[in-house]
């Protein structure tokens, strides 16, 4: 699973219409998750750190819940963009996170048991129920 990292507004023109899910580093308006929106129309989530998610406003929050797009909330820790322009998450993780599913696991044990990785809990959550 590949996250796409956007660091700045200016970034937004660089997305390709194929990216599924997209971090944004930094405070997006309306007006970029719009423009986001618009050149990835299949865009399934927007993962963006917490204190950012707080100012978005509730009709953006809205609107993507009515488009079926995921607010995830959470940072990307150790990512080097400057090295990949995406964050990568393997599939022994995901391999991993499955499995615990399946073996009746609570959410909230899943994801204390992976707090190390340093996936966020929604992030997680999301690759749960995707």
């Amino acid at each position: 699973m590949k996250i796409r990292i956007i660091s700045s507004k200016d970034e937004i023109g660089t997305l390709k219409s194929g990216d599924k899910i997209v971090h944004l580093a930094f405070r997006p308006s309306n007006k970029d998750i719009m423009t986001l929106i618009s050149l990835c129309p299949s865009v399934k989530a927007i993962h963006i750190p917490s204190s950012y998610k707080k100012t978005l406003s509730e009709s953006i929050q809205m609107f993507l819940a009515m488009q079926n797009i995921a607010l995830l909330e959470g940072d990307v820790w150790g990512h080097r963009k400057d090295i990949n322009e995406y964050f990568e998450i393997s599939k022994e993780m995901i391999n991993t996170i499955n499995e615990l599913k399946e073996n009746n696991v609570s959410e909230e044990d899943i994801i204390s048991h992976l707090r190390d990785t340093k996936l966020s809990a929604d992030l997680i959550r999301y690759i749960m129920n995707s």
